[in-house]
């Protein structure tokens, strides 16, 4: 009884993730083990480690780096916590490639990106390597994200054109893709060129593959 009410107060105190939650239904895959970054590939210098069962991203030369899934995906469901300990902007990328490394800053990268910024715009859609921002949260999205510190639930359904984010279970963007530059890659987590010292971490990555059109 003792050593498990000291679990519960560790988890509390530090903010250890607790043991990974599957999402309902069937289908669903783990995207990260929680003991390692199998089936990822990290591009640039920045820090992607397995931590205390989640992904820690760290800067270290303030240019970009992501951590890319080996496998492409076209139409899925994907869910994932992300907790920002800092201040700073990162990204959950989708329909993505790598197209080459920049001295400056580092890996360039095209395709959709769902915003992740305590600042502003997290889960809008933003199209890298294209024409930017194409669908905005709406008021009550943009005050849907928790302070720094904080777990959030981060949702992404992508159906032929059709795009649509929840953030802590509010509907941030139901997106129509027309026309849609991108519409198959990689998932990748991002790390935002231009920072010195962000942390954020990520856990309970789950992804359901949906039927293609």
């Amino acid at each position: 009884m003792k050593s498990t009410a000291w679990l519960i107060f560790c988890v509390l105190l530090l903010g250890i993730p607790a043991r990974a939650q599957k999402p309902a239904g069937q289908g669903w895959k783990p995207l990260f083990d929680g003991k390692n970054l199998n089936g990822w590939k990290p591009y640039g210098s920045e820090k992607w480690i397995a931590s205390h069962d989640a992904i820690l991203g760290e800067s270290v030369t303030a240019k970009y780096g992501y951590l890319v899934t080996g496998k492409s995906y076209k139409n899925f469901e994907l869910t994932l916590k992300f907790n920002c300990e800092t201040e700073g902007n990162s990204g959950l990328f989708f329909h993505s490639h790598i197209t080459g490394m920049n001295p400056k800053d580092g890996p360039d990268i095209e395709g959709m990106q769902a915003e992740i910024d305590p600042a502003r715009h997290t889960a809008g859609l933003y199209e890298s390597g294209g024409r930017g921002w194409v669908a905005l949260p709406t008021e009550s999205g943009e005050k849907a994200i928790k302070p720094l510190g904080q777990w959030n639930t981060l949702e992404l359904m992508v159906e032929g054109n059709h795009i649509v984010t929840h953030l802590n279970g509010v509907q941030i963007v139901d997106y129509t893709y027309t026309p849609a530059r991108f519409a198959d890659g990689q998932i990748a987590l991002q790390i935002h060129t231009g920072q010195h010292n962000f942390r954020i971490r990520f856990k309970d990555l789950y992804i359901r593959v949906l039927p293609e059109n």
